[in-house]
């Protein structure tokens, strides 16, 4: 049966002519050509230009488009030209060349940039080094070291994946890797150098975080993770910025031997336009993540292999013995907690939330609270910088980029979160930007509350309290929460556990610095301090209850509001906090702790005993001046428990 091509395209027809023409089996032959064009005209081509390549490896690199140099720089007449792309490079090769520059030889390492491994994609520039080598030349010194730039995620998943054993990608999308032996942070092994820099500045001795190191011995760790870093055939180099105010913006530096510490930072940091970055210049401040390389023990201070070292004059950061990638962030964090001091900035560890209405409040709390804090914030003359979320939603695994010491699936490689085979400390880092409700650049208004979170395993702290001046850095400078039973080895019952400032680990000067910055901000822009307990109700861990989330919810809702505010209060025996006698949504009995328990006599001797634990805590802080006086340092006292 013959038919017709299809409607108005002639690309095929069965053919139609007399005699017929017949294939296989006698089946009509399909002819691929409409018999109304010439026979030399082609029935449909797509084949485009051909592709100008003569390898497979030539075909790949055409895949890769090329990223040109786009920032403008004024020329002599006023005109604004582009960097030479030459020039723009080797500006970048000097200024990293010189960030790994050996002390000894007075020379930074002969670099080229690009991966090793994909054959001519390295260019080496000749560039000229800061200092003249003084000490004759050795075999290092004939050696090229490549150096990844700035990737992107996509670039370093792929590092990770060829070159660093222990890395997949998730079920979810996610890197998936692991930190080595360490999975956790080492407080013990690190150190501050003590100088003229540091000796009246920061906080030293019996409760501080800084445990002091020689300028000499820092030189050599530095000189030691330099070395190793420029034995290897390529290292990964992050430029990127911290806070996001632009007045008070600090340039960092993260040089790196693994594609996983590269892309952790990626997320951590502030990251620059393309514009920002060909301007970049010399850093602020340079991490050397040397961290699959230990220290010398025979170091003078060394107490094992691993050894995290900060020079705050040098403005320089080393890691040795330790691959886990929250050291660099928490040595940033606390760069930042001694920087931003120094310019009224009051630097915090805590959340930033901003309601739909712009109005924004601070949460502290150490882990365990509840799912309430969500980043560090810092509080400056203009503005408080940070994530600024609005309350409610939740993180999804969507977003994550790193996850940390996790277990996978063989197959699947879906995360098992409750298997606890590596470490029960796992991590998860992703971009702020990732989450949908981020408010980017993160900046808002100054904050109407404060507010402390605790969970207080004893079941004497009220749900919530309305604190006085003097009380909010009371509890500010206490930074109480509660272990229980199971959170740890060898904890039967709750155990008190306080963080000055809530973040004791990463705070560099006295609390009380902190304390009395906070208490000027919050005098001058009239905010409130409350103290909000998410932790047991009507007895202690085991015998009481945990305080409901959903009216945990219904308390930050009416802080929120402002209608707490106008709540009737009274004040509870020896901590004397003012508590309000009803709040909707919330049963009024449990606002009153000493009404949930059934047992009046072992809440009494439950609350002494806490009142007890805040007393002691808090005598590491009794002798040290606020101020031109004395005054502050005593009313504060004053607000802690009295019995």
């Amino acid at each position: 049966m013959d038919s017709k091509a299809p409607d108005g395209n002639g690309e095929f027809s069965f053919a139609s002519n007399t005699p017929r023409s017949t294939g296989r089996k006698g089946l009509p032959k399909i002819q691929t050509q409409d018999h109304n064009k010439k026979a030399s005209d082609v029935c449909h081509d797509d084949s485009g230009t051909p592709v100008k390549a003569t390898t497979i490896d030539e075909l790949h690199s055409l895949q890769r488009k090329k990223s040109a140099p786009t920032t403008p720089i004024k020329g002599s007449q006023g005109a604004f030209n582009a960097i030479p792309e030459e020039e723009r490079q080797k500006q970048q090769l000097q200024s990293i060349s010189a960030s790994l520059a050996s002390l000894m030889r007075e020379t930074g390492p002969k670099l080229v940039k690009g991966d090793p491994s994909r054959k001519g994609e390295g260019k080496q520039i000749s560039h000229h080094h800061h200092y003249t080598p003084t000490i004759s030349i050795s075999d290092s010194a004939l050696k090229l070291t490549h150096y990844l730039y700035n990737l992107s995620p996509a670039e370093l998943y792929e590092q990770a994946i060829k070159t660093e054993k222990g890395s997949f990608i998730a079920s979810s999308g996610a890197l998936a890797t692991l930190s080595g032996a360490k999975t956790g942070r080492s407080p013990r092994d690190k150190r501050v150098v003590r100088d003229e820099t540091t000796e009246d500045d920061l906080w030293w001795g019996k409760g501080s975080p800084n445990i002091e190191m020689d300028e000499h011995t820092f030189m050599v760790n530095r000189e030691r993770a330099v070395d190793y870093l420029n034995s290897l055939d390529k290292v990964f180099v992050n430029d990127q910025f911290l806070n996001w105010d632009p007045e008070h913006r600090i340039k960092v530096r993260i040089v790196s031997a693994r594609a996983y510490h590269s892309l952790f930072m990626h997320n951590m940091c502030i990251r620059p336009t393309p514009e920002e970055l060909e301007d970049f210049g010399t850093p602020d401040f340079t991490i050397y993540n040397a961290g699959q390389f230990p220290c010398n023990r025979y170091t003078h201070h060394m107490t094992s292999s691993t050894s995290i070292d900060i020079n705050l004059a040098r403005k320089e950061m080393v890691i040795l013995g330790t691959q886990y990638a929250g050291e660099m962030k928490k040595g940033l964090f606390g760069l930042m907690h001694y920087l931003m001091p120094k310019r009224q900035i009051l630097s915090l560890h805590s959340g930033c939330n901003m309601g739909k209405d712009g109005d924004v409040a601070l949460f502290f709390g150490l882990s365990g609270t509840v799912t309430l804090e969500l980043n560090r914030a810092a509080w400056s003359n203009h503005l408080p910088t940070d994530m600024c979320l609005e309350p409610g939603r939740q993180l999804c695994p969507q977003i994550i980029i790193v996850l940390e010491n996790v277990v996978l699936d063989e197959h699947t490689r879906e995360v098992d979160y409750m298997d606890s085979s590596v470490t029960e400390n796992t991590r998860a880092a992703y971009p702020i930007d990732y989450i949908p409700n981020a408010k980017i650049p993160c900046v808002g208004p100054h904050p109407k509350n404060i507010i402390l979170l605790a969970c207080d395993a004893f079941g004497v702290l009220p749900p919530v309290s309305k604190l006085s001046l003097a009380q909010t850095m009371y509890h500010f400078i206490s930074g109480y929460t509660a272990l229980v039973a199971g959170t740890e080895d060898g904890i039967k019952e709750p155990q008190a556990t306080f963080s000055a400032c809530f973040g004791a680990a990463f705070i560099m000067m006295h609390p009380t610095r902190y304390a009395a910055m906070l208490s000027e901000k919050m005098q001058k822009h009239g905010a409130t301090g409350w103290l909000v307990n998410t932790g047991w109700s009507g007895g202690s861990y085991g015998s009481g209850k945990r305080i409901k989330l959903a009216y945990t919810r219904r308390i930050i809702d009416a802080i929120h509001s402002g209608s707490l505010l106008n709540a009737n209060y009274k004040k509870t025996e020896v901590f004397g906090l003012e508590i309000p006698t009803e709040i909707e949504g919330v049963p009024s009995e449990i606002l009153d702790p000493v009404n949930t328990w059934t047992d009046k006599n072992a809440y009494k001797d439950s609350q002494l005993k806490l009142a007890g634990l805040f007393k002691k805590n808090f005598g590491v802080f009794t002798n040290y001046k606020i101020g031109k006086n004395s005054t502050l340092a005593e009313e504060i006292l004053a607000a802690g428990p009295s019995y």
